[in-house]
């Protein structure tokens, strides 16, 4: 995999390292609940409060890190993360209620929320030029492919074997490793440290590119939540697909995400982002009918693949705008995006779910594939949206 010139590579690596975390964070709730709710007889309602809770913990540490990861530095984000979604997958693997969840999946948000932050900045503050921050960012997004694809995989090889417990025990020991391993580095000094962090964030929050960036990441967010958290259940329950078939056609979403963005990592050191954000937007719109209509696992499996490999550059991208623009206040417009995109990856699964329960899991593919056509709608004004100080080769 290609290594950017510019990056520290224990610091790269302790972001490769967190996101490889995050992507488990992001894959698991989808690929167990199949598991779950048959264990503890929970609806496909309940099912969606499990990403709700999730959702505004991963919520509620955007917020705090949007207001500290400029003044206070960035290794406790890496370090704390990883502790904290080592203990949810042991609350989780030793849960034998929904009730028993709920703090566990709250637990999971906090760490999944502080990792994807402190990742995406740190790697986006150690790439000056604007088309390696894209790239970078788009490298960084393999390492949470790996990790969404490992427990879906994990799963389908091993759970007869081991039971969902020891799968989730072994996911837990990496995720401890990962937080120990940034505890050990030494991180940049933090960028703002006497600068008053709420009065910068309200600034931001008025700047047109800030707010139509948000909005584009609200859409994105939810979509990909919606996508790895429904898709199983899915296969289950309409296409009628066994678990441990699920959790392979649904590893299949991942690695078509793993392998766009590790071209993109590649092809945007040449070729303008906004365009394959645009691209990626229609194409995902199109895999998503594809799934909505499909009666086969076969036509699920190939709607989902163009769906992962479209959609795969659209966050990395939009989160290198906002870093090439805003340079100086990453952290905090970064915890500003987050905080965006996290509203949407709680708010849609949680419809998604109530819309499952009277329209049917299939009326969940179509709304993904509306949102799509948002994305696209949101690219086009991006691109007219241009703060006076942004550098020439932002956009």
């Amino acid at each position: 995999m290609p290594r950017p010139a510019s990056a520290d590579p224990r610091l790269s690596a302790a972001a490769y390292s967190g996101m490889f975390v995050f992507g488990i964070v992001m894959a698991l709730l989808g690929a167990i609940m199949p598991v779950l709710s048959d264990r503890m007889a929970f609806d496909m309602s309940d099912a969606g409060t499990l990403f709700l809770v999730m959702n505004a913990a991963m919520l509620a540490s955007s917020l705090a890190l949007g207001l500290v990861m400029d003044r206070f530095g960035l290794k406790v984000p890496l370090a704390l993360g990883g502790w904290l979604v080592a203990g949810a997958l042991v609350s989780i693997a030793m849960a034998s209620t929904w009730l028993a969840l709920l703090p566990a999946v709250f637990a999971l948000g906090l760490g999944g929320g502080a990792l994807n932050g402190g990742t995406n900045t740190l790697v986006a503050d150690l790439h000056s030029q604007p088309q390696s921050k894209a790239s970078a960012l788009n490298l960084l997004g393999v390492f949470f492919g790996i990790g969404a694809l490992l427990l879906p995989f994990s799963l389908g090889a091993t759970i007869a074997r081991v039971g969902l417990a020891g799968v989730l025990l072994g996911a837990a020991a990496l995720c401890a490793a990962s937080g120990a391993f940034a505890a050990a580095l030494r991180f940049p000094a933090p960028k703002a440290a006497h600068r008053p962090p709420a009065a910068e964030m309200l600034r931001l929050c008025r700047e047109p590119l800030v707010i139509v960036l948000a909005v584009l990441l609200f859409f994105q967010s939810g979509n990909e939540f919606m996508l790895g958290g429904y898709f199983a259940t899915f296969l289950t329950r309409d296409l009628v697909v066994p678990v441990d078939r699920a959790a392979y056609i649904l590893t299949a979403f991942w690695a078509a995400i793993v392998s766009s963005r590790l071209a993109l990592s590649r092809a945007l050191l040449t070729f303008r982002g906004h365009h394959i954000v645009l691209g990626g937007a229609i194409l995902a719109a199109i895999g998503a009918l594809i799934v909505s209509g499909s009666s086969t696992s076969t036509g699920a499996l190939a709607g989902i693949v163009v769906t992962g490999v479209a959609l795969a550059g659209i966050f990395p991208i939009v989160l290198s705008q906002a870093g090439a623009v805003y340079h100086l206040q990453s952290g905090t417009v970064f915890g500003i995006l987050f905080t965006a995109a996290l509203t949407g990856g709680m708010t849609m699964p949680w419809i998604a779910g109530n819309l499952a329960e009277t329209a049917g899991l299939r009326a969940v593919f179509v709304l993904v594939t509306a949102n799509f056509a948002a994305i696209a709608l949101l690219t086009l004004l991006a691109g007219r949206v241009r703060p006076a100080d942004a550098p020439v080769g932002a956009r």
